[in-house]
């Protein structure tokens, strides 16, 4: 047998075992370590590249951000800003579901993290959802869905990744990033919406404004959190690394000096809970790294550019990279998918014309979306391990968030204004 064909059947045979149940690590890495007995490559690669892979400066703002996380859910910061989004949407039908998005929204542009903010506003809003009348999967779907924007509205660990990567400015893909995370979470509301009308999920509450201010005034070290992250990132005062160290001072002391929920007792959990998240993400970017020089020696790189630029057609080619890297979101994490695809579509695209910042933010909301499409679909994992609820019994609850993004993430790549807008405002 050809080696094609026989790293066909070890693909066959480990997709197999996703189904049946092995974790995700085992799964890439049974298919790494036979595709290299099979084309020979060196065996002792596998374990110099699962170190090397990891030891990136950006990456320390992961565990920091998820960190921050815990400590903002433990401090009851991320309580008051539901609570908050609560008192503006719970009117609607559906209202504690967009809450818990609008929620995901507010605690993205501090944590960076998609796991993080699955994570966090997953545990707080998830039971919450289930006693106010919610599907407890749809419940669990919602967090997972809302996570999404973690990467999208700055700060995000992956846009500075992928802008070290191909040399564009960090800052200019922040901004550019803004709307379209916003567009996101605007577009799941209206999903959360719909769905909560067609089975009747939810209490409504009426709206009353004072009582809304009421709950922004409770919720400002929240929008206090926020704005030193910004401010610090935008003002050149810190790296996003550096922004992520001090937040989890910031909220650190927050917690243990204002609201006085968190104790020295409870740090140790705290941290541990953190630990665990962070041991679950890091070896799937590091095995994911491996899987993506695997690649590169199987010449994956060089078909895709043969193929793509023989398109020609600017849409057909933004199609077509569009579909490469929804493909490519439903097996691996956001990390490995910049790394392999970035510098292969990106020049592509901009050969037809794509500018490099909006092609930039449609490539990471693609990669977005891919934390939850199965069978990789990360955000599931996470909200999985938060609430207790199978992974499998999740799938068909993502369903209307999953077609609201495509919708959102196609008015994005159409209509290039909603990334460059603020870009070209800003200079």
């Amino acid at each position: 047998m050809t080696d094609g064909t026989l790293i066909g059947l070890v693909t066959l045979g480990v997709t197999i075992l996703f189904l049946v149940g092995v974790p995700i690590f085992l799964v890439l890495g049974f298919w790494i370590v036979g595709t290299s007995i099979i084309i020979d490559f060196t065996m002792a690669n596998i374990g110099v590249t699962l170190f090397q892979g990891l030891s990136f400066f950006g990456l320390l703002a992961l565990p920091l951000f998820i960190l921050t996380g815990d400590l903002i859910n433990a401090a009851g910061i991320a309580k008051r800003l539901s609570d908050f989004a609560y008192s503006v949407l719970g009117w609607m039908r559906g209202g504690l579901g967009m809450a818990t998005l609008g929620a995901c929204g507010l605690f993205a542009a501090i944590s960076g993290s998609n796991a993080g903010t699955t994570a966090t506003i997953g545990s707080i809003m998830q039971p919450e959802m289930v006693k106010n009348g919610y599907d407890d999967r749809f419940s669990a779907a919602t967090a997972a869905s809302g996570g999404t924007v973690g990467i999208i509205i700055p700060p995000s660990i992956i846009f500075i990744v992928y802008g070290f990567m191909m040399n564009l400015s960090i800052s200019d893909l922040f901004i550019a990033g803004l709307v379209p995370g916003m567009l996101m979470v605007a577009g799941m509301m209206f999903a959360c919406n719909l769905a909560a009308r067609k089975n009747g999920w939810g209490k409504l509450i009426p709206f009353r404004p004072r009582e809304s201010g009421k709950f922004a005034l409770r919720a400002y070290l929240g929008f206090a959190t926020i704005g030193v992250v910004l401010y610090g990132i935008y003002s050149g005062k810190f790296s996003p690394t550096e922004a992520a160290a001090i937040t989890v001072g910031f909220t650190l002391i927050a917690g243990l000096l204002v609201t006085r929920e968190i104790s020295l007792m409870k740090l140790p959990s705290i941290l541990l809970r953190s630990g665990k998240i962070a041991g679950m993400l890091a070896p799937l970017i590091a095995i994911s790294v491996v899987m993506q020089q695997l690649l590169s020696v199987l010449g994956v790189g060089p078909m895709l550019n043969d193929l793509l630029t023989g398109l020609g057609n600017y849409y057909l080619v933004l199609a077509a990279c569009m579909a490469i890297v929804l493909l490519a979101g439903m097996i691996l994490e956001s990390l490995p998918i910049t790394i392999i695809l970035a510098p292969i579509l990106a020049p592509i695209a901009q050969s037809v014309g794509v500018d490099p910042i909006h092609f930039a933010v449609i490539f990471l909301v693609g990669a977005a979306i891919g934390f939850i499409t199965p069978p990789f679909g990360l955000n599931l994992y996470v909200a999985s391990s938060v609430t207790g609820i199978p992974y499998i019994r999740l799938v068909r609850f993502i369903l209307p968030y999953f077609f609201a993004l495509i919708l959102c993430w196609l008015a994005i790549a159409l209509w290039p204004a909603l990334s460059m807008f603020m870009v070209n405002l800003g200079g």
